[in-house]
C-alpha cells in the first residue's frame, strides 16, 4: 500500500553529567578539582534518500531516539558523545509538529539534510568552577536533558505536471501510454488510490515528470472521498492537465467537470487555481461526427487562455501535440520548486516553563540562593562567559519573576546570589 502520511516520535540524546572529583596522587596532598565534562547527546537528523518513494517504513517503526552522552569521569576525562540518528525519508516529505500542524521542515529542493533536534550539551565538570575563593568546588553541571517531539510526516509528490480529472476519465491509460509507468487500470471509480509517477521522454526536448494522482470528486477540498490525497500532491506541480471525458460516456458534462475541478483547487488553496492549465479532451475517437462537444469545450476555455487538445489515450490520437505543448509551457515557467517555509522552530518552542524553582536566603553564608530543576537546566543551556549568553540569562531571571522575588526579599546592590556553585553580584 502507498503510504503518504505517518506519525512518529523522535528524541535527542541527553548530555552527560559533569563529574565531581579531586586529584588524589602521591606527593599531591591537596590536589585540585579534576572532574571531566559530560559528552554531548546525539542529535536527530532527517535526510533525503533518493531510493525511497513512500513513507511505508514508518508504519512499522514509530519511535526514533539518538544516543545519550556519557558522564564525565575523574582525571579530566570527558564522556563520549552520544550517537546521532539519521532518519531517511523520500524527497518531498513535509515534517510537521503533530499538535500544532506547523511545518518544521520541507525535505525538497536543495534541502537534503535537516537537524530537527539538537542533542543536549554535556555538563561541565567541577574543574570549571574553581576560583580563588572556592578551590574545592563540589558542584558539577548536569548535562542538558533530552528533547522529544511528536511529528507528522506528509509526502507531497514532486512532479512537473499533475493529471487532474474525475474518476474513470482515462488518466491512468493516458499515463501508461506517454510514460514508462504501469498503473493498474480498471473500469470502476477510484481505481487510482495512490500517485503514479512517470517520465515523459520527447525527441529533441528535455521531457518532464508527470503524475497521475488520485481521482477528484466534488467536495474534495473539504476532505470528501480522496480529495485531500489528490490536492496534497498537486501542490508541487507547475502545470495541470485536465483530463475530461469529451464523449460523456458516463453521462457527465466535460465543461461542468472542468469548472468543478477548478472550484475544488481554489477552495483548497487559492494559488492552485492559478496554475498553468491544459485540457486533454479524452475519448475524442468515440465522438460521433456531428458532435459539437469539442467545439463547446474550446469556446468555453480557450478564450480564458486554456488550450484544448482532443486526444485518445487508447489509440494515441493527439497525444504527441499535447506533450510538446506542455513541454514548451514548462520551459517558459520558473523552475524553482515549491518549498514550504518553516513555521515551527523546536529550539525556541521546547521550553521548561512549568518546572519549579525556589528563592531563599542563606544566613550563614549571607547569600541569596536560587535553585530548582528549571534553573539548573537553564544554566546548562547558557554560555555565561559570552556577553550575549549573560544578557539572555538576565532576561530569563526577569521574565520568570526571580528578580522580583529577590527584590521583595530585600536584596541590595552588591549582595551575592548563588546558583548551583555559581555566585553573582547583584546589580540593577
Amino acid at each position: 500500500m502507498f503510504a503518504d502520511r505517518a506519525r512518529i516520535f523522535v528524541k535527542s540524546g541527553k548530555g552527560g553529567d559533569g563529574h565531581v572529583s579531586f586529584r588524589r596522587e602521591k606527593y599531591v596532598p591537596n590536589g585540585g578539582p579534576d572532574g571531566g565534562d559530560g559528552g554531548d547527546g546525539g542529535s536527530v537528523y532527517f535526510v533525503v534518500d533518493e531510493g525511497l518513494n513512500t513513507l511505508v517504513d514508518f508504519r512499522h517503526i514509530r519511535k526514533y531516539a539518538a544516543g545519550n552522552g556519557e558522564n564525565g569521569n575523574k582525571k579530566n576525562c570527558r564522556g563520549k558523545n552520544g550517537q546521532d540518528i539519521r532518519i531517511k525519508v523520500p524527497e518531498g516529505t513535509v515534517i510537521r509538529e503533530a499538535q500544532s500542524g506547523k511545518i518544521i521542515a520541507d525535505m525538497s529542493g536543495d534541502r537534503r539534510e535537516f537537524m530537527i533536534l539538537k542533542g543536549g550539551l554535556g555538563g561541565n565538570g567541577n574543574q570549571h568552577y574553581a576560583t580563588s575563593t572556592m578551590q574545592a568546588p563540589k558542584y558539577a553541571q548536569p548535562g542538558q536533558p533530552a528533547r522529544e517531539l511528536e511529528l507528522l510526516l506528509e509526502l507531497k509528490v514532486i512532479a512537473d505536471v499533475g493529471l487532474a480529472g474525475f474518476p474513470n476519465v482515462g488518466k491512468s491509460t493516458f499515463l501508461s501510454r506517454v510514460t514508462n509507468a504501469r498503473p493498474k487500470i480498471a473500469n470502476y471509480h477510484f481505481t487510482t488510490l495512490s500517485p503514479n509517477l512517470g517520465v515523459v521522454d520527447l525527441a529533441d526536448a528535455k521531457g518532464f515528470v508527470i503524475a497521475d494522482i488520485p481521482g477528484l470528486i466534488e467536495g474534495a477540498s473539504e476532505g470528501i472521498g480522496l480529495g485531500h490525497e489528490f490536492l496534497r500532491h498537486i501542490e508541487r506541480t507547475r502545470v495541470v492537465i485536465h483530463v475530461v471525458d469529451a464523449a460523456g460516456t458516463e453521462g457527465r458534462d466535460p465543461v461542468e467537470d472542468i469548472y468543478a475541478i477548478n472550484q475544488e483547487l481554489e477552495s483548497y488553496q487559492e494559488r492552485l487555481s492559478a496554475r498553468a492549465q491544459v485540457i486533454a479532451a479524452n475519448k475524442a475517437d468515440l465522438l460521433p461526427e456531428d458532435s459539437d462537444a469539442l467545439e463547446r469545450i474550446r469556446q468555453e476555455f480557450e478564450p480564458q487562455g486554456i488550450k484544448v487538445f482532443p486526444i485518445s489515450a487508447v489509440s494515441g490520437q493527439g497525444i504527441k501535440e499535447l506533450l510538446y505543448y506542455v513541454n514548451n509551457l514548462l520551459e517558459q515557467l520558473p523552475r524553482e520548486p515549491v518549498v514550504f517555509e518553516q513555521e515551527y522552530f523546536p529550539e525556541e518552542e521546547i521550553m521548561y516553563a512549568d518546572e519549579p524553582y525556589t528563592v531563599s536566603y542563606d544566613e550563614l553564608e549571607q547569600e541569596y540562593v536560587v535553585e530548582g530543576p528549571r534553573i539548573e537546566k537553564m544554566l546548562g543551556y547558557t554560555n555565561l562567559e559570552s556577553e550575549k549568553g549573560f544578557v539572555f540569562f538576565q532576561k530569563f531571571l526577569k521574565d520568570t519573576g526571580i528578580l522580583d522575588e529577590l527584590e521583595a526579599m530585600g536584596i541590595k546592590e552588591g549582595d551575592t546570589v548563588r546558583m548551583y556553585g555559581l555566585s553573582f553580584d547583584y546589580y540593577k
